[in-house]
């Protein structure tokens, strides 16, 4: 029992961890990409 609620937690854990890497290089990009804009227009 104890080995199914760790095997759970540990999922669960690698896949928030996973989600929360996607949104952080999705918002690096996004601001790479103002930053480019911005770079352009000057």
């Amino acid at each position: 029992m104890v080995k199914k609620i760790l095997l759970a937690f540990g999922i669960t854990s690698m896949t928030l961890t996973a989600a929360a890497c996607n949104t952080v290089r999705g918002a690096g990009e996004d601001l790479q990409s103002a930053a480019n804009a911005v770079d352009e227009e000057t």
